[in-house]
């Protein structure tokens, strides 16, 4: 098996672990499983390149903790967050710090897969971000000026109720505004919708 093939998987519960690696090696990658952010990071520097699957809820070392000391230590590897319930803040804060996608448990296979095909086509295009920053940028241009306030409220990790409250409009018209620029944006769900945002620079 290719090493550009493999999966570092980082969670503290062996029940996950054991069943997305199961899940991975059936579907053709390689997988290395850790049970804490500190054992991924004592062999983060030697270990083969590859996309690290990383739990965000997790004792002692929490994974933004973990993504932190991944990014100062200038390791390369994309991250994809698992999440549990309620989490969508966390996982904001994981995107804004660089993480390809968030997954939800219980996952869905195809959304973990489609999150991993982003992260080895994130390691195959390093260096080509500024074609990625004028693309969504692109695609923000076509948003309507209450489209874009609503996603500025999504990337501060906001739920619809808050953004209504934000904005002094009905949170069924903020339901109508998300679903129109998830449209315009072509985005498949609220992680892709995101991941074009923080590209364009809208968290900056």
């Amino acid at each position: 098996m290719s090493d550009e093939r493999l999966i570092h998987i980082v969670d503290d519960e062996e029940s996950v672990r054991k069943s997305a690696s199961f899940l991975l090696r059936t579907s053709g990658f390689d997988t290395r499983t850790y049970a804490s952010g500190g054992a991924l990071l004592r062999e983060a520097a030697h270990a083969p390149l590859g996309c690290i699957l990383l739990d965000i809820r997790m004792p002692d070392m929490d994974g933004l903790e973990v993504q932190r000391e991944l990014n100062a230590r200038g390791i390369p590897m994309p991250v994809i967050v698992l999440t549990g319930h309620g989490d969508i803040s966390v996982a904001v804060q994981a995107m804004k710090a660089g993480a390809v996608d968030f997954i939800e448990k219980p996952f869905e296979k195809d959304h973990l897969l489609e999150a991993i095909a982003s992260a080895f086509a994130r390691l195959e295009s390093v260096g080509d971000s500024g074609a990625e920053k004028r693309e969504a940028q692109s695609r923000l241009e076509a948003l309507s000026p209450r489209e874009q306030d609503v996603l500025a409220g999504l990337v501060r990790g906001h739920p619809n109720k808050t953004i209504a409250y934000d904005l002094g409009i009905s949170a069924r018209t903020i339901e109508v505004h998300r679903a129109n620029l998830m449209d315009k944006l072509k985005a498949r769900s609220l992680s892709e919708a995101l991941r074009i945002a923080f590209a364009a620079g809208l968290a900056d």
